[in-house]
């Protein structure tokens, strides 16, 4: 089997607070091979983003890899020096944020933008970098990029802006792209559009992409693999049509059925009874027990680690052989 583009192991990020040590991401471990798009769901708090921003090396401080490591082509990644991880943050790895403002300098043209950062991870000259900028404006379908490229951003609208951040995120050809929740703030016709180029840019050029989003429906439309992510672990992983028609963790059945869908007459919706609890509160043995309808005592005195079913791996213990073997 070859090697995946991006393989994380054993990940563990903690952020040191006056009560104690908070641990934010608990020994999550997933790889994401060339050309494929793994979505990472979960609840608000369940460490989507923090997993995406340890990858890229944006933590925010005092958050710090206190375990595991991340390896992008082999090499290992989450232990280089600042600079090194700068450059291969805008060479081989590109990230695509929520809040197209926040990556975009209200000051600068996006043509300012995209040329400068073209300038910084390649070796073109100030013209190839002007021509790199309007080949991917067209690109990711800015309409009229010759007049619009000289626009501030402003002057767009916001689908338009995460399509520029989009190819900001594309100027060096990277290898990985980390997308979190890249389509929370647009309405569903421009989701689409963004959806669609993520897909495109996967299928054409071969780039690996972490898709982090609360969103089944883009999930669905968009993954070729989905992680299922709660209290700072990955409670199920798997192709996504298994996941989503066959789910395993019990979880993951209380989030498919909370959706509803087109067709299907249902008197009431599916609900997972109380919240994911703070990470300075985890529970012992699995941290879905309390509100699981399916738990019993091993679930509350031991923690699983992935389980290999017939479909996806789920960090349940209801899959376990020794408890199949009881059953």
């Amino acid at each position: 089997m070859p090697e995946p583009l991006l393989s994380v192991r054993n990940l563990r990020i903690e952020f040191p607070t006056r009560a104690g040590i908070l641990l934010a991401i608990d020994d999550v471990s997933f790889h994401i091979d060339e050309g494929e798009i793994l979505g990472v769901v979960g609840e608000s708090g369940a460490g989507k983003s923090i997993t995406g921003m340890s990858i890229i090396g944006l933590l925010d401080p005092p958050g710090r890899v206190a375990g595991g490591e991340v390896k992008l082509d082999g090499r290992r990644i989450d232990n280089l020096p600042y600079e090194d991880m700068r450059r291969i943050r805008g060479s081989k790895i590109g990230a695509i944020f929520q809040d197209p403002l926040t990556s975009l300098n209200p000051l600068y043209t996006i043509g300012r933008q995209l040329i400068e950062t073209i300038l910084t991870h390649t070796d073109l000259s100030q013209s190839q970098a002007r021509k790199r900028a309007l080949s991917l404006l067209d690109e990711v379908g800015i309409p009229a990029a010759e007049k619009r490229i000289d626009n501030y951003p402003h002057q767009f609208s916001g689908g338009m802006r995460q399509r520029v951040v989009i190819a900001l995120a594309l100027c060096a050809n990277p290898r990985l792209v980390i997308a979190d929740e890249p389509t929370t703030a647009l309405d569903v016709s421009v989701q689409a559009q963004i959806i669609t180029l993520l897909k495109q840019l996967s299928r054409e050029h071969g780039t690996a992409v972490m898709l982090v989003t609360h969103d089944m429906g883009v999930i669905a439309e968009t993954a070729d693999r989905v992680a299922v992510m709660y209290a700072g672990r990955i409670a199920e992983i798997g192709p996504v049509a298994e996941v989503i028609q066959r789910p395993k963790h019990p979880y993951t059945v209380g989030l498919m059925g909370s959706i509803p869908t087109i067709g299907h007459r249902t008197e009431k919706l599916v609900q997972i009874m109380g919240s994911m609890p703070r990470l300075t509160d985890i529970p012992s043995g699995c941290a879905f027990h309390p509100r699981c309808p399916r738990a019993f005592e091993r679930c509350r005195r031991e923690r699983p680690d992935p389980i290999a079913t017939d479909t996806s791996d789920a960090a349940c213990w209801l899959y376990a052989q020794d408890e199949l073997i009881d059953a």
